[in-house]
């Protein structure tokens, strides 16, 4: 029978305090806009304020967040949270893996999305070199992508869908290379959690219970704390 340890339904699960630097469109605090090419988001509001923004071909939507408040998205949907007052998140994330192996794709001018190294040299946060040094180079970044979103925003409201679609073929383009791997991080997680539930449901309707035998708990604490991401400082944990 197909065997899986992992986090229920091998997602990933981190804790989101959002950045509280002021934006360059005004807003209190906010992260940095992006997308994710395979993976669906959803946010449980722990505590605090705010909203998420996104964006989708269909328009673009402004949902409140308080604490009790779960949002959700599917890949594809460019999101910006606004921080208003100390918002606090629970993040729960589809193909747990894949979102630190480049699922997630900010919303750079074009010069800085034609190819993957150039794309990596725009986000990448100066290692070695101290926290103050990296929160200027990811206040940075994001305040780049919030200018590019505001502009993919404005096309979008006036009926122009090319520079939308234009960011999902250079996203598309960039993670390109790194899909083989993305696929094995799928097989050994996701499929591979669905595929024990398949092999469950067979085996009780054979009358068989014999995996309740095999049952284990697991515990864990977070792989890396106060890491600064592209929406607030990060804990975040591995379950998989």
């Amino acid at each position: 029978m197909t065997g899986y340890d992992g986090f229920p339904g091998a997602v990933g699960v981190s804790r989101l305090s959002v950045y509280d630097w002021p934006t360059v469109d005004g807003r209190p605090g906010g992260g940095t806009p992006h997308l994710h090419l395979t993976c669906s988001e959803g946010y449980v509001v722990t505590g605090g304020e705010g909203a998420v923004q996104t964006l989708t071909a269909g328009g673009f939507e402004e949902t409140e967040l308080r604490a009790g408040t779960v949002v959700w998205f599917t890949p594809g949907t460019i999101h910006r949270l606004v921080n208003t007052g100390e918002l606090r998140i629970t993040v729960v994330m589809q193909n747990d893996g894949l979102p630190e192996a480049g699922d997630a794709v900010l919303t750079l001018p074009p010069h800085l999305l034609t190819d993957p190294d150039t794309y990596a040299a725009a986000v990448r946060l100066p290692a070695g070199e101290g926290e103050a040094a990296q929160a200027e180079a990811a206040r940075a970044r994001r305040d780049l992508a919030t200018r590019r979103f505001t502009e993919l925003r404005t096309a979008v409201a006036a009926g122009d869908p090319e520079p939308l679609a234009a960011f999902h073929r250079a996203a598309a383009a960039l993670v390109r290379p790194r899909l083989a791997d993305w696929e094995r991080r799928w097989r050994e997680g996701a499929a591979a959690a669905a595929a024990a539930t398949r092999d469950q449901l067979a085996a009780l309707a054979a009358g068989d219970p014999g995996h309740l035998a095999a049952a284990r708990t697991h515990a864990t604490g977070p792989t890396a704390t106060g890491r600064f991401g592209m929406c607030g400082r990060l804990d975040v944990y591995h379950g998989a």
